[in-house]
C-alpha cells in the first residue's frame, strides 16, 4: 500500500498531503486581511510557491486549481495577479467560483493539486 505523507498537519487539517506523486493543497488563504484582492492573492500565491517546494514540486506542475472569492467583482483584480504569475504555457485546468468564504475579511482561497 503507497505511503501517504502529511505536513503541517493541525488539529484540523493538514496543509499538505503526498501520495503516489501527487501534493493535494488545503486551500490557501491570506494572513495578512487589511489587504486588498490583489495583495490577499500575492500572499495566497506566495504561500502555494512554498509549499509546493517544500516537497519537490512547483507552479508548473499544477494540475488543478480551485479558486474561491468572496466577490466575484474583484476577479479581474485576482487575475491580474495570478496571470503574472503563472507560468506560460503551464495553465493549469482551474475553476472560479463565488463563495462565502470562513470569515469575511478574506478575499480568497485557492486549492491546487500538483505533480511532485
Amino acid at each position: 500500500m503507497a505511503e501517504i505523507r502529511r505536513a503541517h498537519v493541525g488539529r484540523r487539517l493538514s496543509e499538505v498531503a503526498v501520495h503516489q506523486g501527487i501534493v493535494y493543497l488545503a486551500g490557501q488563504v491570506p494572513g495578512d486581511i487589511t489587504e486588498d484582492m490583489a495583495g490577499q492573492t500575492r500572499q495566497v500565491l506566495a504561500s502555494i510557491d512554498a509549499l509546493l517546494a517544500e516537497h519537490g514540486s512547483d507552479k508548473s506542475r499544477i494540475l488543478s486549481c480551485q479558486i474561491f472569492v468572496s466577490d466575484m467583482s474583484q476577479v479581474a483584480a485576482m487575475n491580474e495577479v495570478w496571470d503574472a504569475w503563472v507560468v506560460p504555457g503551464h495553465t493549469p485546468p482551474r475553476a472560479t467560483v463565488g463563495a462565502v468564504l470562513a470569515q469575511p475579511e478574506k478575499l480568497i482561497e485557492v486549492v491546487i493539486v500538483a505533480a511532485a
